[in-house]
């Protein structure tokens, strides 16, 4: 995987540094920062890194364009309860790393892609990593120490970790998630008003979890009842994600019941967080039928998903991106419903941007899966996506997929045993019996 690459990089980055015969024993912050800025000049794209180095220490980086999220926490050392969670004293808790560099043992570290994981193990929030920095936490000393390890940093976040991988209650680079998934509800109702001023919309209703913040919100503002019409089964997992698209059209109606009541003889307005390949969309705007909903329509917090994501989140090849080559009369006409309307751009921006707490703002968003622009620079055309396709679509992944698990199935059958172990699965070369 990519992640694994980016650690070998960083490895041999390390044990270059370790080698040479000008490394100081006693200052391995310098010697882990060269290396990160060694691996970080190598490496483009978006990425969060966290490294326990054995007998040196804890590292944390974060790309030169903050496209991913990593945030930093402290508290005051021996603070944890019996079960290593107790409250952070915020006021023993100095109020950036540059200020823990003399903090011996004085302080315990956390870092996570979110705040909520800082807040739920007692820790004080300090603040985000900034682009291109990593800050290193000496093991035997105990102190923090922070450089920027790329000199063209610039915050660039990616814009959909707001519209759907985030908890509502984590707060990252500034901007409270919740309070941004309530400006999109907001935003999008301004929209359908402007779109279809004469509407008929009877009830709102959310498709759960995601969409829930800013379908309220919604129906605040168009002055229509919310109401809960979907119970999730939350032991399925994110259905977008998944191979194959049998495995995710039955997964959806595992996923998902109705409340009948909510849907008998109504005109139903679904908000959603996103619309990917429309798999979810089509089952569910179906389901609202078969609930004896009148009229079905569709909105969506995000704008048409029309590109690949190349910077760590499995969003498909253009081809099995519903929204790829159609606008939306042709989406709704796909997806069943009677209309759909997608938040715009500039308003999801601004959803984010406007619910910003602190004076560092992102000026520009990682928005490449809506509008291919992607923050790296990259000029990439239709033969890279062609060769996405090839690797990633259904029928790719399900090859894969029944190559591993015939591998897999000679672990109980001796005699499919390989002739030659050097080309066996690892898991038969480290079978005891075999």
């Amino acid at each position: 995987s990519d992640s694994e690459v980016l650690l070998n990089i960083f490895a041999d980055e390390f044990n270059s540094k370790i080698l040479d015969d000008a490394h100081d024993k006693d200052d391995m912050a310098s010697t882990v920062f060269a290396a990160l800025e060694g691996t970080i000049s190598q490496c483009e794209g978006g990425y969060a890194g966290l490294y326990l180095i054995n007998g040196v220490g804890l590292v944390g980086f974060r790309d030169p364009h903050g496209i991913r999220p990593l945030v930093f926490g402290s508290r005051e050392s021996g603070s944890s309860g019996a079960g290593g969670i107790g409250n952070a004293n915020s006021s023993s808790v100095p109020a950036t790393p540059a200020k823990m560099s003399e903090a011996g043992k004085r302080l315990d570290y956390c870092m996570a892609s979110e705040s909520v994981a800082i807040d739920t193990l007692g820790f004080s929030l300090v603040r985000d990593v900034k682009p291109g920095e990593a800050i290193f936490i000496d093991m035997k000393t105990g102190n923090c120490q922070t450089k920027m390890c790329s000199p063209s940093a610039s915050l660039s976040p990616c814009i959909f970790e707001y519209v759907y991988f985030a908890r509502p209650d984590s707060i990252m680079d500034g901007v409270s998630v919740y309070e941004s998934r309530l400006k999109m509800g907001e935003l999008l109702a301004a929209k359908i008003m402007r779109v279809y001023p004469e509407h008929d919309i009877d009830v709102v209703i959310p498709i759960p979890d995601t969409s829930r913040t800013s379908a309220l919100q919604a129906a605040y503002v168009l002055g229509r009842p919310f109401r809960e019409g979907f119970i999730k089964n939350r032991y399925i997992a994110r259905t977008f994600i998944m191979p194959g698209q049998a495995t995710r059209k039955k997964s959806v109606r595992l996923k998902l019941n109705t409340i009948k009541s909510e849907f008998a003889g109504r005109n139903v307005l679904l908000v959603d967080d996103s619309v990917v390949r429309g798999t979810t969309g089509r089952e569910i705007v179906q389901m609202a039928r078969d609930a004896g909903a009148k009229n079905v329509y569709l909105t969506s917090a995000a704008p048409p998903i029309r590109y690949p994501n190349i910077y760590g989140i499995d969003i498909p090849t253009r081809n099995e991106l519903i929204a790829y080559e159609r606008e939306e009369p042709e989406i709704a006409k796909q997806i069943g419903c009677d209309w759909i309307v997608y938040q715009d751009l500039a308003d999801l921006e601004t959803s984010v941007r406007q619910c910003n707490s602190t004076d560092t703002s992102p000026k520009i968003f990682d928005t490449s899966c809506f509008s291919g622009c992607y923050v790296t620079g990259q000029k990439i055309g239709d033969e890279y996506f062609e060769m996405l396709h090839e690797l990633r679509n259904d029928k790719a992944q399900m090859k894969r997929n029944a190559s591993v698990n015939g591998c897999e199935s000679m672990l109980n059958d001796v005699s499919k045993q390989p002739s030659d172990n050097s080309v066996a699965c690892e898991s038969i070369q480290n079978k005891p019996d075999l």
